[in-house]
């Protein structure tokens, strides 16, 4: 069934969650074959398996432990390189037993559609885009999308009340930093949609909270209440700029408060793909992983190396790619890369202000040796305390969508034309009991000369159904 342009421009802009974004409309949610929604359910299973995986892998490291079950296998590297640059507090916090299992309430992958299949870039554990999807999974309904019947707004409610099992309708508090500003209109509608449904959940400023005994409160009408779990949509860089983060670990040291995502860094980092294929640690993701999700985890992330600055001895070489069809003795030899063989991209692994929205993305194809040999350098300076990573850049597919062109005057009605573009897909998993449930998917469809893809006014933004 088709939306018509008048019909999705009036839903928009009646709604401040879309204040000041705009993008390119659709009459149709985006198609997903019944095999590919399948194989978004098995991703997300994957996506599960992978952080309990690197949750064990750091928390053996720490603590010196073995890695394999009949052979030794020791990486005390790891937990370094997933710790550096972050503070010892946190560091702390994140290792504190009753930490111990604890995992996103929401995972969502970016996954491109390419020639060969789905290919996830990152795995993010504070995703934005939660309250768009699930409005337009609203608009779009007609269409069978993925996460109909509001499967995204109970679902995410139910995840994150999980945080307190022995609470049956907790307070949670989605709080959003300044840095995380622009999606707060999204998380003040999905409350709003929640206190509907009779849950107990308020949007909120960090600068709200303030500190009760030993508990989290916030003010309503002069009157303190106090928070059950609280929802952090901020990263962890950003903590330093909240007033109200000593209240926080305090709350929580003292048993009064849930926080998911946990504030655990190392599940932050996207290093985390450059670990599932270091060859040091084969062994372990085979004997901890299950045969399926080991397999489908190898077939779509693909090759990923730490931009480690550390001296090699002579004559030695990096596990990394080739640069002028020689191997690596140093990350800057990359500066003599071809063309081709700059099919790469740089990106900082975690905790930084460019670590997302694309901002410190670097695409060796798509740039000039100067601006290459920039980003280059940035990696290496920065590595003693941030480090980035270096991935293979698989182009995503040329596909075909329809597209609203709108009118060029008043009056006139405006015409559907089938454009070209390249896709990325945004599934969101809440995980509820143990499972990564999927909830919703978000569909940036972008114009074909466009290398990397995430929101810009030339994109379009959709829900996914099943064709």
């Amino acid at each position: 069934m088709s939306l018509s342009y008048e019909n999705i421009r009036a839903a928009l802009a009646g709604q401040p969650l879309f204040e000041d974004k705009t993008w390119q409309l659709s009459p149709e949610a985006w198609p997903l074959t019944r095999e590919q929604a399948v194989e978004l359910n098995e991703i997300g299973t994957a996506c599960l398996e992978f952080h309990a995986a690197l949750e064990t892998l750091y928390s053996r490291s720490v603590a010196g432990k073995n890695l394999l079950r009949n052979k030794p296998l020791l990486a005390p590297w790891v937990a370094e390189y997933l710790d550096r640059g972050k503070p010892a507090a946190l560091i702390a916090h994140a290792r504190d037993a009753r930490n111990r299992g604890a995992i996103p309430a929401v995972l969502r992958p970016d996954l491109l559609l390419t020639d060969e299949g789905f290919v996830m870039t990152e795995l993010d554990s504070v995703p934005g885009g939660i309250g768009l999807t699930a409005y337009l999974n609203r608009l779009y309904a007609a269409d069978g999308v993925l996460g109909a019947g509001d499967a995204m707004i109970l679902n995410f409610h139910a995840a994150v009340s999980a945080a307190r099992k022995d609470l049956r309708n907790p307070l949670i508090a989605l709080v959003v930093s300044d840095e995380a500003a622009t999606y707060r209109p999204e998380m003040e509608w999905l409350a709003q949609q929640l206190q509907l449904a009779g849950k107990r959940v308020h949007c909120l400023h960090p600068d709200d909270l303030f500190p009760l005994g030993s508990g989290l409160c916030f003010d309503i009408e002069g009157n303190p209440e106090k928070i059950d779990i609280l929802y952090r949509f901020f990263e962890l860089f950003d903590l330093p700029n909240i007033r109200s983060a000593p209240y926080i670990l305090e709350a929580w040291a003292a048993g009064e408060l849930a926080v998911t995502p946990p504030m655990r860094p190392f599940q932050e980092e996207k290093l985390g793909f450059a670990l599932f294929h270091h060859h040091l640690l084969q062994d372990y993701w085979a004997e901890t992983l299950s045969g399926a999700t080991l397999a489908r985890l190898r077939r779509i992330i693909p090759a990923t190396w730490i931009m480690d600055s550390a001296p090699l001895p002579p004559g030695a070489v990096l596990d990394g790619p080739r640069a002028g069809g020689r191997a690596l003795s140093d990350w800057r030899d990359l500066a003599v890369a071809s063309q081709k063989e700059r099919d790469l991209i740089i990106k900082i692994s975690g905790f930084h202000e460019t670590a997302w929205g694309a901002r410190s993305v670097v695409l060796g194809s798509d740039c000039s040796r100067e601006e290459w040999q920039v980003g280059i350098n940035r990696a290496v300076e920065l590595a003693p305390a941030n480090l980035h990573i270096l991935q293979s850049y698989r182009k995503p597919r040329r596909l075909e969508h329809p597209l609203y062109q709108p009118p060029a005057h008043a009056g006139e009605a405006a015409t559907v034309a089938v454009r070209a573009g390249r896709l990325r897909l945004c599934p969101y998993y809440a995980i509820v009991q143990g499972e990564a449930r999927l909830s919703g998917a978000l569909a940036t469809f972008c114009p074909p000369d466009k290398k990397i893809i995430h929101g810009m006014q030339d994109a379009a933004l959709l829900p996914c159904g099943i064709a």
